[in-house]
């Protein structure tokens, strides 16, 4: 049974995501078509990089011909840099980004967010990590001041899912048969708010004016 039926896995992943400069423009647009993708964005900027940073960012990309005109277009103004989430973050994104080259992505997948907002080969409008160590190292070179905890997957995960969130959610839900709210998904996201194990706990200190 067991070969049939594999175990389950729990996998998150982080992938970087860039507004490039010509379609800044339209980020609102963009992070509701991101959301609506089942996508959770954890960070976001707006940043201008120099030539010298572009060519640091793009540096596996060095020596080819379009470098020059790729750094120039990526230093031509604001873009947006977003750190994206979900479930196989990096494969989902590049496949609702669609191919590299707008023209082409216009032709086959007429869909993607590069044949909607791309321009040609070089201006296609957006960029996405193309792999996970990619994705590390591109979030780290954008965010450098964040802190990024390694998430957990396979056994660590389901060791914290059963640690940290079974207990807090079946106290939950049992509470949430007792009392029998009109609205039970509201009801149940105020109480696991109010019941979070990990809310600090702010400690009054009374003073001897308070106490007297």
């Amino acid at each position: 049974i067991q070969t049939l039926m594999p175990e389950t896995q729990i996998f998150v992943e982080r992938t970087l995501a860039l507004i490039k400069p010509d379609v800044v423009d339209k980020e609102e647009e963009i992070e509701d078509c991101i959301l609506r993708s089942g996508f959770m964005i954890l960070q976001k900027r707006k940043l201008q990089l120099s030539p010298e940073q572009c060519s640091n960012f793009y540096a596996d990309q060095y020596g080819k011909v379009f470098f020059p005109n790729l750094t120039a277009y990526m230093s031509s103004g604001p873009l947006v840099a977003i750190v994206l989430a979900r479930h196989c973050a990096v494969s989902y994104w590049k496949e609702l980004l669609g191919p590299s080259n707008s023209l082409r992505a216009k032709r086959t997948h007429p869909h993607s967010l590069r044949a909607i907002y791309g321009t040609d080969d070089l201006r296609n409008a957006l960029h996405g990590s193309s792999s996970i160590s990619t994705a590390e190292r591109e979030i780290r070179f954008m965010f450098p001041e964040v802190i990024w905890e390694p998430i957990p997957a396979g056994q660590r995960a389901r060791d914290y899912l059963n640690l940290y969130v079974k207990p807090t959610l079946l106290a939950g839900l049992t509470a949430l048969c007792k009392e029998k709210p009109a609205d039970p998904m509201i009801w149940l996201a105020d109480w696991l708010i109010e019941h979070n194990p990990n809310k600090p706990k702010l400690q009054h200190h009374i003073s001897e004016e308070e106490h007297q």
